[in-house]
């Protein structure tokens, strides 16, 4: 059964229009509260509430808190955090869910809300359900004498920084490494440049700034521009960037060249292998062929699944892999965390740079990326590509040209009103004008 709210990750729209407004959020704190207290094994019955720094988090939160409350569950206040640090305070709080709020790497005019179950990972599709039919009973209120209280929890940042040091091993450090690090003006901004500094790097900071506005804005990892010409100007062994909400990573090399998820999850698959310890990586329909190929050589199993973290995680799960995630940055390690977590991500990368004693650069190359190009076709929030034959069409031609050398991929987005189209193929001057083509006859068949 399709739920009507929940999407791959949680709840997410323009803040102001249904169903990001204060009155549904309101709903939406109480059906989760009623539910998760009926799940409750045991007397415990407390929620824990983060936000990235958007300004309209501040509204949404009360809002959740008021929700809670009435349906008598006890409320944990964390501020601005990164979406996994609220996945690991869920798990070391003992709390029954974790709720985060963040639209995660879209603007500020955007917001969301996502969920974490007590071990830390998202909730299953049962319980989901289970709150959006919640959702349809009209809303009460416990009595007073059962009414939940709220706190807020000033040690926040402090544990989850201990806890990212943690997830290297002992004595490592990265002393002598001059780092520059993009928080995008999101959740990251008072934990990366300490995790990085506490560790011995030299830290150069860009957006850690934020102002309710600013997240995302031309900064983070959707936007890489200026860090890479930071990592130039002040002469950087690497440049690592997040996104808003800090479950996001890419790196810039030395050379002020971008190296993205596929890159960075062969780097640390790379690293795993050697030590024995990487029994196969999960990736996406996303994933560069050159990712596949270079994981193929050095004997490392790999799968492909739709895109999305749930998915993904899922797939490890099923497989007991310990190692997957997306192109976009998006990195599951999941022997030392339960979700994407970037600052952790960026840890197994700057671990494996240290073993291998090579730079960024150095590592990348043993991965050939095939020229991959990606168009973004905005469309309706329901989009069905089938119902349009000249679309079928226009991508059968395109492998045709690109035979086993290449592929086309069109899927709705999950989090934004678009479709993408991706053609991937060995060769750039044949892949850009496929994806162009391609794109024009989405276009013109949507409107």
């Amino acid at each position: 059964m399709s739920k009507q709210y929940f999407g791959t990750d949680g709840i997410r729209g323009r803040v102001g229009e249904h169903p990001i407004t204060p009155d549904f959020i309101l709903k939406l704190g109480w059906a989760a509260g009623k539910v998760l207290a009926r799940h409750a094994t045991d007397s415990r019955k407390l929620i824990l509430i983060g936000k990235d720094t958007r300004i309209s988090g501040y509204m949404f939160e009360s809002a959740l808190e008021a929700g809670l409350i009435a349906a008598g569950v006890n409320v944990g206040l964390l501020g601005p955090m990164p979406t996994p640090a609220i996945a690991y305070l869920t798990r070391t709080f003992n709390a029954q869910a974790g709720i985060v709020i963040s639209a995660s790497h879209n603007p500020h005019e955007d917001n969301g809300i996502k969920f974490f179950c007590g071990e830390g990972r998202k909730l299953p599709d049962d319980i989901e359900h289970e709150i959006e039919a919640q959702l349809d009973v009209p809303m009460t209120i416990e009595d007073s004498t059962l009414l939940g209280k709220a706190r807020r929890i000033s040690d926040a940042a402090g544990r989850y920084i201990e806890f990212c040091k943690s997830t290297v091993p002992f004595g490592f450090n990265l002393r002598g490494l001059r780092i520059v690090v993009d928080c995008a003006n999101g959740a990251t901004y008072h934990i990366a440049p300490n995790v990085l500094r506490e560790l011995g790097a030299d830290v150069i900071e860009i957006a850690v700034k934020p102002d309710g506005l600013n997240i995302n804005q031309n900064c983070g990892s959707t936007h890489p521009g200026e860090l890479q010409r930071a990592v130039l100007a002040e002469s950087a062994d690497l440049g690592i960037a997040f996104d808003g909400d800090g479950d996001r990573v890419l790196f810039v090399d030395a050379h002020g060249e971008l190296v993205d998820g596929d890159e960075l999850l062969y780097i640390i698959a790379r690293d795993q292998h050697a030590r024995g310890e990487c029994n196969g990586v999960v990736g996406t329909l996303m994933s560069n062929l050159g990712f596949e190929n270079a994981l193929r050589e050095l004997g490392i199993p790999f799968m492909r699944t739709k895109v999305g973290d749930r998915y993904v995680i899922e797939a490890m799960q099923q497989h007991g892999w310990d190692l997957g995630g997306e192109n976009s940055g998006h990195i599951v390690c999941n022997h030392v965390t339960t979700t994407g977590d970037g600052v952790v991500s960026a840890l197994q990368v700057l671990l494996a740079l240290r073993n291998a004693g090579q730079s960024l650069a150095q590592l990348k190359r043993g991965m050939q990326k095939y020229p991959q190009v990606m168009i973004n076709v905005r469309a309706g929030q329901k989009v069905d590509l089938d119902a349009h034959p000249q679309i079928a069409e226009a991508v059968r031609s395109a492998e045709d040209k690109l035979g086993q050398k290449g592929r086309v991929l069109l899927r709705p987005s999950g989090t934004e009103p678009v479709v993408r189209v991706m053609v991937e193929g060995a060769d750039a001057d044949t892949v850009r004008p496929l994806a162009a083509d391609i794109a024009a006859v989405v276009q013109t068949a949507l409107s």
